[in-house]
């Protein structure tokens, strides 16, 4: 007689075996983050434009007509007046997708994106978690689609635009800065020379030379290293920029002549400056003026104030140890600056998002241990005189102003009202929806100024800085 006559079988003890050793926190999380992607992906829906990978097509029909034997910049997308506008360098990294179909192309840029950007917000976020005592994985896996889904992350996508890659190039200079400034006092374990290089940091800087050899713009983090005295960052960055130069001229030597001898200054081939996607100053002055062009003397003359204010709020995050403030600050005044700033350019705002929260949980932080420590009779008032209560809106108000930028700006670029605003000179006068339409088509680049005249750092936020900066003068002592 079978052994089971007589009992009932109980078909999900498999199953019940496989989830007994599963925190049920970490059902409940994941199941939070399936949730988020899909209301990130109902967003992208709601908020973004159709996308089709037109960049993408442009690149990619660049690059199969540069590898059937034409000159590269001479190319000129079916249908349109663009064509290839990075430098030679740039070329040559997307000559490989020439062999696979465009669709295939976006989609494996797409994939390494995202994947790059769940790396950058990992080395982001962990200081911060760490302090909190929350979950890494769970915290990147809520903010990766978070990031996606607002309006620079998704139209790079969208477009199959490199700026997340060039992001993640950027960020992981900022990691390997931490790690060269902890390498006096803290070295994760490591086998071989390899992963001794990597963490020792001592590359820090190949990222910023690599990103600027594919887009000009990033040069300003050279200057930013600089004038901050990291010369061995500095030298790295620069020394990567001409040796790829000069390495795609000797590669590649009638496209860099054609590139640096006339492409680079062809302003033209990139777009109007008054195409309400160009959220710089630049652009934003041109639909002030109602003109297609930028008025050039005014444009210098608050491009020249708005560098010194980004890039001297810049050196005293740092100084005040906030190197991720400072890196955040360089790459928006390097968006504002700059004559033509697309908004899938605008991501580092993602940076300035973690930077704002961050500074509102700090100070919550330190209102509620101020607060304790009044309960235990040392707030305020003379000496002497002990119980003394702060206000009981103290601690709860305290970082509110932080907390509410970061939404509203969250909520800006999610939401990116540029676009029902959208206007192109001389059929339509960007002034056609009035005051407020203006202000709307213009709110992007407005945000951006905004954020480098008031980016908050947080003081001491970031170790590695005050260990490369004091660590060395403590050891010493702390080893008699």
């Amino acid at each position: 007689m079978p052994a089971t006559v007589g009992r009932r079988v109980d078909r999900l003890a498999p199953v019940r075996r496989v989830t007994r050793g599963i925190d049920r926190r970490t059902v409940v999380r994941a199941g939070i983050v399936a949730a988020v992607a899909y209301a990130a992906w109902l967003a992208i829906g709601a908020f973004g434009r159709p996308y089709n990978f037109f960049d993408m097509k442009i690149y990619h029909g660049a690059v199969v007509w540069w590898a059937s034997g034409h000159e590269l910049y001479e190319f000129i997308a079916p249908g349109t007046t663009l064509g290839f506008t990075y430098p030679p360098f740039g070329g040559l990294v997307m000559l490989p997708m020439a062999h696979l179909p465009v669709e295939l192309a976006g989609t494996v840029n797409v994939l390494a994106s995202i994947a790059a950007l769940a790396v950058v917000l990992a080395g982001l976020l962990r200081p911060i978690v760490d302090r909190l005592g929350w979950p890494l994985w769970f915290t990147v896996g809520i903010a990766t689609p978070l990031a996606v889904a607002i309006e620079p992350a998704r139209e790079t996508l969208g477009y199959g635009q490199v700026n997340l890659l060039l992001f993640a190039l950027i960020m992981a200079d900022l990691i390997g800065l931490r790690w060269r400034a902890r390498r006096g006092t803290h070295i994760p374990p490591t086998d071989g020379p390899l992963l001794r290089f990597v963490y020792s940091g001592a590359w820090a800087g190949v990222g910023i030379g690599l990103a600027t050899a594919v887009k000009l713009t990033p040069a300003l983090f050279i200057a930013y290293l600089m004038i901050t005295r990291q010369w061995r960052a500095a030298t790295t960055a620069i020394g990567t920029v001409i040796a790829v130069t000069v390495g795609s001229f000797a590669v590649v030597g009638t496209e860099s002549r054609a590139y640096f001898g006339g492409v680079l200054w062809q302003t033209e081939r990139v777009g109007a400056a008054d195409m309400t996607p160009n959220q710089s100053l630049a652009g934003l002055l041109a639909r002030l003026y109602d003109s297609i062009e930028t008025p050039g003397l005014l444009w210098l003359a608050f491009s020249v104030l708005m560098l010194a204010v980004g890039l001297s709020r810049a050196v005293n995050a740092r100084a005040d140890g906030d190197e991720l403030t400072a890196f955040t600050l360089v790459g928006l005044t390097a968006n504002v600056i700059s004559p033509i700033s697309w908004t899938h350019h605008l991501v580092w705002v993602i940076p300035a998002i973690i930077v704002l929260a961050d500074a509102a949980v700090r100070r919550r932080e330190a209102s509620r241990g101020l607060a304790q420590r009044a309960g235990q009779g040392g707030y305020g008032g003379p000496p002497g005189v002990t119980g003394l209560r702060p206000p009981i809106w103290y601690p709860t108000l305290t970082g509110l102003r932080h907390g509410v930028a970061a939404v509203g700006l969250y909520l800006l670029f999610l939401v990116s009202p540029i676009w029902p605003y959208e206007h192109q000179l001389p059929e339509v006068s960007h002034y056609q929806d009035g005051l407020f339409g203006a202000l709307m088509e213009n709110s992007l680049a407005l945000a951006l100024i905004l954020l480098v005249a008031a980016l908050p750092w947080r003081p001491g936020a970031e170790p590695a800085f005050y260990a490369d900066r004091f660590g060395r003068q403590a050891a010493p002592s702390l080893r008699r």
